[in-house]
């Protein structure tokens, strides 16, 4: 299969390890003007709706305008229109908070107002170690009830880092699950006989399409819909198209933006823009092969991304339709303009924040809303 053409942002975006300095020189200034924050941009500010949450690391709106709230420790919170936090909310599933591991996205069930269904994804412990696994339940007051699991990724495994995971319904009503290579298990992000460094489709109850790309072949796990993904924290669908469009941690550098399609190889880590921590060196066989994708995007050095969202409203006046990143490393809000499938632009919002974004949502109101990655987290309200 030829491989997509890698766009030229990216390779803008990419800093090998030596450049003449004419040439750095250049980048540099592309950079300045891609990353600026000109005009509508230098009028962005944050209203903080909620505060005092640890570790806050996924959120979902309720009907009523309330907000639900994970906290990577172990704890759901109900946020209030007025921003007050509930005590934590009863009746969870045990969650092993050990590390990068603990209680991690949520989602409302795209027929929330009928049938009621929170889903959450999570750390579990278990035999041989922990795993991302992912439970549905009925929020009835102050307590989750009928609640079940329906995913575990397998095999679980002794370890506190890459657990995935961001929970997003495609528009047929089936429910994608990021997942992590757990670190040290990387080369199986490349084997169809796990679910290690893939992104699976479920049914909502946990059944398997049958449309999935692996049903049917021999050793595969049949919730697989792609695979070679290191870590994805950020998922969403495409507002125009329905493609869902995910972005993952690199190594040391790499960090990608992907259309993650039915039945495709991302590459990791046969394939990186990355290198080995600490010492630098090349990880795999390069930055192509026939066979396995290109990101549309691509950061060296590593922003740390985490959360992402597209802007379908008209809060934010010439910024409709563009793709808004969390990251934790670089302490910015990334938006990216696109034209179709191709990123042309990048720009760095919120640099004087200096705070570690996790979450990325659009509200019902229109403006976007960050979750910032901390022992006393906020939620916060992007507004200009």
């Amino acid at each position: 299969m030829p491989r997509r053409p890698r766009p030229l942002l990216c390779a803008v975006l990419q800093r090998p390890r030596r450049l003449p300095s004419a040439l750095l020189a250049a980048a540099a200034v592309w950079a300045a003007v891609a990353g600026g924050t000109a005009g509508a941009a230098e009028r962005l500010k944050t209203v903080a709706v909620a505060r005092g949450l640890q570790y806050p690391w996924g959120l979902a709106f309720l009907p009523d305008g309330r907000m639900l709230v994970t906290e990577r420790p172990g704890r759901l919170r109900i946020v209030s229109a007025r921003g007050e936090l509930s005590p934590p909310v009863q009746g969870l599933p045990a969650v092993d908070s050990g590390g990068q591991g603990g209680l991690l996205d949520v989602a409302l069930d795209p027929h929330y107002a009928e049938n009621g269904w929170i889903y959450l994804s999570y750390a579990e412990p278990g035999d041989g170690g922990n795993g991302t696994a992912v439970a549905r339940a009925k929020l009835q007051g102050q307590r989750l009830t009928d609640l079940s699991v329906i995913f575990r990724q397998s095999p679980k495994f002794k370890g506190g880092n890459h657990f995935g995971s961001r929970l997003v319904f495609g528009r047929d009503g089936r429910l994608f699950i990021t997942l992590g290579d757990r670190f040290s298990l990387r080369q199986q992000a490349q084997s169809a006989g796990d679910t290690i460094g893939k992104v699976v489709r479920i049914e909502p109850d946990g059944r398997v399409p049958a449309d999935n790309p692996l049903v049917g072949k021999p050793g595969a796990r049949p919730e697989i819909w792609s695979w070679g993904h290191r870590n994805i924290q950020g998922a969403a669908l495409h507002p125009q198209t329905g493609e869902l469009w995910t972005h993952e941690h690199g190594p040391q550098g790499g960090d990608e933006v992907n259309l993650t399609e039915r039945g495709k190889n991302y590459g990791w880590p046969v394939i990186t823009y990355g290198r080995e921590y600490g010492t630098g060196f090349k990880i795999g066989e390069g930055t192509a092969k026939d066979g396995m994708e290109q990101p549309l995007v691509h950061w060296v050095p590593s922003i740390a991304p985490s959360g992402m969202a597209f802007l379908t409203s008209d809060r934010y006046p010439g910024w409709q339709g563009s793709l808004f990143v969390g990251a934790l490393r670089a302490q910015v809000l990334v938006r990216l303009e696109l034209d179709g499938r191709k990123v042309v632009r990048e720009e760095r919002l919120l640099q004087n924040l200096h705070e570690r974004i996790r979450d990325v949502r659009q509200g019902t109101d229109g403006w976007l809303y960050l979750l910032t990655d901390s022992e006393d987290g906020k939620v916060l309200r992007v507004e200009r």
